[in-house]
Formats: structure tokens, sequence, C-alpha cells
């Protein structure tokens, strides 16, 4: 039981300085949430004419028949499907644009690498 209460008491400054800095963090962390805003900022006109031509696209196409099969298949060939075209299309990521992209698996083992020293 002496053993419990020394090892206890000696951990006693530990425990306080854990509690601190979690404390130092939780506090951190949400007063300035908000750092990453100042990246980039986007002119609110910026994207509005792809938006509108999309949304004409999609009103044409709600009011007209049904597409065949042959139709949708030539509109959805032209890009991600038939309202969106090529819209964005060089944002996403896909396996012919992101061949020189590093898995989660291999940025752990880097980390892992440069944290030990050894390569």
């Amino acid at each position: 039981m002496k053993i419990i209460a020394l090892v206890s008491s000696a951990l006693r400054p530990v425990r306080f300085l854990v509690l601190a800095f979690t404390c130092t963090l939780l506090f951190v962390s949400n007063a300035f949430p908000a750092f990453a805003i100042e990246s980039y900022q986007s002119d609110p006109q910026e994207a509005t004419t792809q938006l509108l031509e999309t949304q004409a696209k999609t009103d044409e196409i709600d009011r007209a028949a049904p597409l065949g099969m042959r139709k949708a298949q030539e509109e959805t060939n032209k890009g991600l499907n038939e309202v969106q075209g090529d819209a964005d299309i060089d944002k996403m990521k896909r396996p012919d644009n992101s061949q020189s992209a590093t898995s989660v698996e291999e940025e752990v083992e880097n980390f892992l690498e440069k944290v030990t020293g050894k390569k």
C-alpha cells in the first residue's frame, strides 16, 4: 500500500502537466479554428457562370422527354454525366491523374521511417 501512495505522489506533477497540456490544446483548437480560411479566398462570382450553365442544362433535360439509352450514353461519354458534362473534371481525382499520389500506407511508412531514422 505504501508503494501505491509513493508512486501516486511521484506522478502528481506529471498528471498536472498532462492536464495543463490538454486544456491548452482544447482552448487553442476552439479559439482559432479558422486559420485555414486565409489560405485561399475565392471570388464569389468565380463559379456562378458554370453553375448557371449546369442549372440551365438541368432545366432543359427536365422539360424534355426522357432520354433514350443511346442519347444518354452519348451525353454521358462527353464528361461526368449527361447534365454536368465535363464541368470541373480536372479537379476530380481519378486513376489517370493521381498516379503520383501516395497512399495512406506509404505516408505512414514514410513518417515512421523519419521518426525512427531508418531508411
